[in-house]
């Protein structure tokens, strides 16, 4: 009897050891269980809208065909998901497009072609592997037969509106070469000779029948994808206001010609910094310039609203909205 006793005290203690670890592990659980419960009911992800008609400068894009909507379907899924870099893509154009917008309607481009230039550098003074610059990604080479200045002290590859005339004129000689705006986007990638060689053995007409490398056979529906987005950024999640975008630059310009010039005393004598200086004229690579030829070059210095960046912002509407949305 004492034995059965001692034996049921023993269990009942077991028991209730048991009976603690088990709470206490429901209890330390409890917190991360409503963490993912949380998760689970709020954290969702859609397919964003895909449309069933889109063209690139009034060029019909053949979706009908399974592989062409797939690509574009991917890109949109790309951009619609890979939100810090559609975000950037977004505020960037608010300051950019304006510029580029202008000189492309001035000759005669269609206005598709800021699409280009965004998914070439994302509006950023970038720099390829091989040596292309600024935002129309160009060659030195190609630079100078389109009549950019490019030396140890200037590379009009990061003036933004010299480059951006100096791709217009690229533009339009490649369409009197090809005939279709497509054709035109396409080859900014791969080149007019790689685009014809592909076109010549091949045997097609349309760089939708085209197979491609992986990065030309993506490059259209990229623009495309992008154009799609910034038709109605609010349809693919990007609810933004005007004041959430960057500003456009508010500037004004003063032409120098003197023989001998150092950035840093002519920035201080306009009372701003070196460094605004250049943020605003990239295209000054280096601290000083000799100009023994006595050229005329056109800087610009910001006005005082630029100053003061916070009151800009403030200045801006924060109706929820913008490019698509807003009309």
């Amino acid at each position: 009897m004492r034995r059965a006793i001692v034996f049921l005290n023993i269990l009942l203690v077991i028991s209730i050891i048991f009976a603690i670890f088990i709470y206490s592990t429901d209890i330390e659980s409890r917190p991360e269980k409503s963490y993912y419960e949380n998760y689970k009911n709020n954290y969702k992800i859609f397919n964003p809208p895909i449309p069933n008609k889109i063209d690139f400068a009034g060029e019909k894009t053949p979706l009908n065909i399974f592989h062409i909507a797939e690509k574009y379907e991917r890109e949109i899924l790309v951009n619609t998901y890979w939100h810090s870099n559609t975000l950037l893509l977004l505020k960037r154009a608010n300051r950019w497009f304006p510029v580029i917008e202008s000189i492309l309607k001035k000759n005669n481009i269609p206005d598709d072609f800021k699409y280009l230039a965004l998914i070439e550098s994302g509006l950023t003074q970038a720099i390829s592997p091989v040596g292309a610059r600024g935002f129309w990604q160009f060659m030195k080479t190609t630079g100078i037969e389109y009549n950019l200045e490019i030396n140890k002290e200037v590379d009009e590859r990061y003036h933004v509106e010299k480059s951006t005339q100096a791709a217009c004129e690229y533009l339009q000689d490649s369409y009197e070469k090809f005939g279709s705006w497509t054709a035109v986007a396409a080859s900014y990638n791969v080149g007019r000779g790689g685009l014809n060689k592909q076109l010549n053995l091949q045997k097609m007409k349309s760089y939708y029948d085209l197979s491609l490398n992986s990065e030309t056979s993506r490059y259209l529906f990229r623009i495309l994808a992008i154009k799609t987005i910034f038709s109605k950024p609010s349809k693919y999640g990007f609810q933004l206001r005007e004041k959430d975008l960057y500003p456009p630059l508010d500037v004004y310009t003063v032409n120098i010609d003197s023989t001998y010039i150092n950035w840093a005393d002519f920035a201080i004598a306009n009372e701003i910094s070196y460094r605004t200086l250049k943020e605003l004229n990239p295209w000054l690579k280096t601290s000083s310039l000799h100009n023994s030829s006595a050229k005329k070059y056109t800087i610009k210095l910001p006005n005082k609203s630029m100053m003061d960046y916070q009151k800009l912002k403030d200045n801006m509407s924060d109706k929820v909205g913008v490019f698509g949305d807003e009309k």
